[in-house]
């Protein structure tokens, strides 16, 4: 059974998500550590922390969580005062991704604010220098995976080039992972939308990433066309990536045991229809009904 997901609210307790979760039969599921507008907030509870482990331990539906940082860190800022609260943001949804025994969090690389032809240059080395300072500085046993961003301005990390040269600037490129959007990949310019297209991408990523790096994919279409550089995402099949891109993802062998993650607006109860979709276009029946 495919590991076919969403983005699940952490209100009320980080178990919450569990319950959300298993009722829409996700075999995995993401969620934020903390409000995702704040860069710090209270900490976890030990009792939240029990009862995460409980009910996680005693889950029949969901195989893996996936994390996903706030919105505010920028591991990528030019300005000292900012990335040094940055790093400490990223230590402290480290430190609660370890105390849930999450694996792999999701982060954007970042904006280096540097409007020139060296922004992206010096934007990667900065994201490489602060994950260093994160791993020399504490004992984190999370690994970080870096996501594909749509582009635009002087945002770092999309294309896999860039996601590859943070990964050769940091010393602790074993701690390294690579999440996928189809959102902004279309939007920064990859093309997947035939068979040809599809596996002539994935070639390139094998080449330039390789594949064993890949822990997470986000399922969305896309609001704006191609390479637009854009990020809004869309319900699958209603935007301009439509149905074939994630009938080839979803039917992929070389893809069967990565999380497959919604990012889809969060209204009318989509988060079942989209489900329900993925599981249909795997040709699998889903946990609970749909």
């Amino acid at each position: 059974m495919q590991l076919i997901g969403a983005h699940m609210s952490i209100a009320g307790g980080v178990d919450k998500a569990i319950d959300r979760a298993e009722q829409l039969g996700c075999t995995a599921f993401q969620i934020f550590l903390k409000q995702p507008r704040k860069l710090f907030d209270k900490p976890l509870s030990e009792q939240e922390i029990q009862n995460w482990h409980a009910k996680l331990s005693a889950s029949e539906i969901v195989k893996k969580v996936v994390a996903h940082t706030g919105y505010l860190i920028n591991l990528a800022a030019h300005d000292d005062e900012k990335w040094e609260r940055y790093i400490e943001a990223m230590a402290d949804e480290m430190s609660r991704a370890d105390a849930l025994g999450i694996e792999n969090l999701v982060l954007h690389p970042g904006s280096s604010n540097i409007p020139s032809d060296i922004g992206a240059e010096w934007g990667i080395k900065r994201v490489a220098a602060a994950i260093d300072r994160l791993y020399s500085e504490y004992d984190f046993a999370v690994n970080i995976a870096l996501e594909i961003v749509a582009g635009g301005g002087t945002k770092v990390g999309s294309t896999f080039e860039e996601l590859a040269a943070i990964i050769d600037a940091s010393k602790f490129a074993h701690k390294l992972r690579i999440t996928f959007d189809t959102c902004h990949a279309f939007a920064a310019g990859y093309d997947f939308g035939t068979e040809e297209k599809y596996h002539r991408m994935w070639q390139q990523f094998d080449e330039i990433l390789g594949r064993e790096r890949l822990v997470c994919i986000h399922m969305n279409d896309s609001k704006h066309p191609f390479n637009s550089k854009k990020d809004r995402h869309e319900h699958i099949g209603k935007g301009f990536l439509g149905i074939e891109p994630f009938r080839l993802i979803m039917q992929d062998p070389s893809l069967a045991e990565i999380p497959k993650i919604l990012e889809t607006p969060k209204k009318d109860d989509m988060d079942r229809v989209n489900l329900k979709l993925l599981w249909e276009l795997a040709g699998e029946t889903p946990p609970v009904e749909l």
